[in-house]
């Protein structure tokens, strides 16, 4: 790490001549009127050209009292711009009430971007993704039954997204660069071309922005090198594209370049490091990897943004998820970025410091780091007081059919359905539709099974009950989908409850039904005894302290569930991992007592915590295996027939092939022969699309993948189900330590239903390396299951 650093400080002073003048930031006081524009290949302030040099972070994710410390953390490494996202969900929680005030004052946050001498650039959305519940998009539209969203097909959505801009413009248009704020770029949506490609829409957006009092500031959009050119917006929107780490920043704008010849270049995000799936392991990008595709960009004077610069805590109930396959994202936001989770500066930070002094404009000094925020540790302190979630039901909604969270007005937390069934000499199978998004069923009181969205599970055996029984089915919402079309994301049970007896199927109804929200006061509200509780509970416990700081409570001994201190939704936690530990700033514990207050699903193997100096993020502890090839499994072809077979190019761009005729099939099986380089036994793949007619893709929606022979899952997160995870940056790889694992590899995935199917396209991964690009290939396309 030093000798990099060393490395990349060597040239500082000859490199010093070759940057343009630039006009660098001013503190609120000197900013006075300004403007910012587009010019020829450059970006203008006030008619010089400025190299937006920025890094993302969300105020959301940040407790207020550290606002400031995050961005001068920034500053401190070289950055002069802050991009910031809204999410409009956290605005308008409940329809038609607004919220700007406190760790929603986003005005504020901007205000203190310029009073450091930073620039700003707003992403309000409404969609905004990040890894955030639906994308930021609020949850009352759900209520909605034919809802469409990010679409003119629905006026509910375009009326409301038009209000909530409008409320945004009230809070920031007044400190656009024109009027004297710091705002210099706005953006129009977000990463839209991933999702659709209707212009129609996106301009309604921008006239949305304008009429919200966006009048005079530059507006920009961004999106994929493989999505941008879908849709056509006005001459006036900036154009940006997002790639990440290790990139190959001269293919990232090939394209771009020969649409869009005179137009500046920016990686609007840059991504530093990925964000963290419950049950998956810990995502990271090198250092080396990172900082070579952003000293590329520096050299070709092409501006950037940092995603994320410091993720931060996805506090509460905001963590999302991604679909297919269905993957909830972790309360920590570390996101491997440049300055962790608690703000503190890691090797990314100094590496990008040292980076930015090759670079800078004559007379601009890189200020000092910050001072650390403290950290404290907290004895191990025990939970003796309990409420068993059995014990105080709140009032029930009556239904004789299923109702989901959104139609019993309730947008975060747990709900339970509560039935009676007949008795029963044998065993029964139920089947749930479907559960959103992981639930305990309970017979009598006593735990039955575990339904898990993530392994799309339907079924549980319920055993012999002799007597009418009382079923109850407990649901938690782990995050909604925030990206593609699986968006449209409700919670709870969303169609209907089957028994089943052999030939026999009874729908279950007459439910009632228990909403078990995410609010503080609903949890205090509890009554509390001393005993151990045997099932779903409340905990509450608490810890004295001298001088207060951040820490990282342990929670490696409890099973799942959320967490409140001194009233704070810290969040969710999950036994699983690979986050053991949640973060709690320091400004939300106090001298003297502190209360904590959990909710676990399950009952926790030690009913203590302790509080750490250091967070562990890493350590999965799976509860079940999410692999695609099951124990001893062998994929038998021989005797089937490839519908297509051939050999792909060295061009690290989407690759189709088409068939001779079109088949129908519901099972796919791509076999991957050998690898372009030598030697190579490994095989990869960012994102694989099946075509159906037209050569348009065919909805993942329902696809399961049922086999991959080989994935590596230990030293990368490279499961065979990110070939359809609709992120370009992640990619499927073959076991790379294990050099027993040779080719032929293949993934088979289930489509769901019988469709037609005129091809396929393939992306290899993105990044600079070779290793595992596909050399020759054969591809089988089945009606019936393949064998096994």
């Amino acid at each position: 790490m030093k000798k990099l650093i060393l490395l990349l400080l060597v040239c500082s002073h000859c490199l010093q001549g070759l940057c343009r003048q630039e006009m660098a930031p001013k503190s609120r006081s000197a900013v006075g009127s300004a403007d910012f524009t587009l010019g020829e290949k450059e970006f203008l302030l006030n008619g010089k050209p400025f190299l937006i040099r920025a890094g993302e972070v969300h105020f959301p994710r940040i407790p207020r009292q550290y606002w400031d410390h995050r961005i001068k953390m920034l500053k401190a490494m070289g950055m002069n711009t802050v991009c910031i996202y809204l999410f409009w969900n956290l605005h308008e929680q409940e329809e038609g009430k607004f919220d700007f005030s406190g760790q929603r004052d986003v005005a504020a946050f901007v205000r203190l971007i310029q009073q450091n001498g930073m620039y700003c650039i707003v992403r309000p959305g409404p969609y905004a993704c990040a890894e955030w519940d639906m994308g930021g998009l609020p949850w009352w539209l759900l209520k909605k039954k034919d809802l469409k969203v990010r679409s003119l097909q629905d006026t509910l959505f375009m009326q409301r997204s038009a209000r909530y801009l409008m409320k945004v413009g009230q809070q920031l248009a007044p400190l656009q660069i024109q009027n004297g704020g710091p705002v210099i770029m706005v953006q129009v949506e977000n990463e839209y071309g991933a999702f659709g490609s209707d212009a129609a829409y996106m301009e309604a957006t921008r006239v949305n922005l304008r009429k919200a009092g966006f009048d005079k500031v530059q507006l920009m959009r961004c999106d994929w090198s493989s999505t941008f050119d879908k849709y056509e917006t006005s001459p006036e929107v900036a154009v940006t594209l997002n790639f990440g780490a290790g990139s190959d920043v001269e293919k990232e704008f090939s394209k771009f370049k020969k649409m869009h010849p005179s137009a500046p270049l920016m990686c609007s995000e840059y991504w530093t490091g990925w964000f963290d799936n419950w049950g998956r392991p810990h995502e990271t990008r090198s250092v080396e990897s990172f900082i070579g595709s952003l000293k590329d960009m520096l050299d070709r004077r092409i501006s950037f943004s940092l995603y994320m610069a410091h993720g931060g805590t996805t506090f509460g109930q905001w963590g999302g998820a991604n679909s297919p396959p269905y993957s909830p994202m972790v309360t920590s936001y570390d996101y491997n970025a440049p300055i962790d989770e608690q703000g503190s500066p890691t090797d990314k930070f100094y590496a990008v410091r040292a980076l930015m002094q090759n670079y800078l404009n004559p007379g601009e000094k890189i200020p000092a780091v910050p001072e650390p925020k403290p950290v404290i540790t907290i004895p191990e302190f025990s939970f003796r007081q309990t409420s068993s979630l059995f014990d105080q039901l709140p009032p029930a909604h009556i239904s004789d059919k299923i109702r989901t969270m959104e139609d019993l007005g309730q947008g975060w937390g747990r709900v339970m359905y509560r039935t009676r069934i007949d008795g029963s000499g044998v065993d029964r199978k139920l089947v749930v539709h479907d559960v959103h998004d992981w639930a305990a069923i309970f017979l009598n009181g006593r735990l039955i099974g575990k339904l898990d969205r993530r392994r799309n599970d339907h079924t549980i055996t319920v055993p012999a009950t002799p007597q009418v029984a009382t079923l109850d089915i407990l649901v938690e919402a782990t995050g909604r989908v925030n990206f593609g079309e699986a968006i449209i994301d409700r919670k709870g049970i969303t169609d209907s409850v089957m028994l089943e007896a052999g030939h026999e199927q009874q729908l279950l109804s007459r439910w009632q039904i228990y909403s078990f929200p995410v609010d503080y006061s609903f949890q205090a509200d509890r009554k509390f005894v001393k005993r151990p509780a045997s099932g779903p509970a409340w905990y509450k416990g608490s810890f004295r302290l001298s001088d207060t700081g951040d820490t990282f409570l342990d929670l490696s001994s409890w099973g799942k569930g959320m967490i409140w201190v001194n009233g704070y939704n810290i969040g969710r936690f999950w036994k699983i991992g690979p986050q053991q530990t949640v973060f709690v700033p320091g400004p939300w514990l106090k001298k003297g007592i502190n209360e904590v207050l959990i909710l676990d699903l399950e009952v926790p193997q030690k009913a203590s915590i302790r509080g750490l100096a250091k967070p562990i993020i890493d350590k999965i502890v799976p509860d079940v295996s999410l692999l695609a090839r099951k124990p001893g499994q062998l994929l038998e072809l021989n005797g089937e027939q490839p519908i297509s077979e051939g050999r792909f190019t060295e061009d690290k761009v989407w690759q189709e092939v088409l068939f001779k005729n079109e088949v129908k099939g519901r099972y796919f099986c791509f076999e991957a022969l050998n690898s372009l380089l030598e030697n190579d036994v490994t095989s990869s793949i960012a994102e694989l699309q099946i075509l159906g007619p037209g050569g348009k893709p065919v909805s993942t929606r329902k696809w399961k993948l049922i086999y991959a022979d080989s994935e590596e899952v230990t030293s990368g997160n490279h499961a065979a189900d990110r070939v359809y995870d609709l992120q370009e940056s992640t990619y499927w790889q073959t076991e790379s330590v294990s050099h027993k694992v040779t080719h032929p590899h293949q993934l088979v995935i289930d489509m769901g239903d019988l469709v037609p199917v005129t091809g396929m396209r393939y992306l290899p991964r993105t990044d600079k390396k070779k290793e595992g690009m596909i050399g020759n290939y054969r591809i089988y396309v089945k009606q019936e299951p393949f064998k096994f």
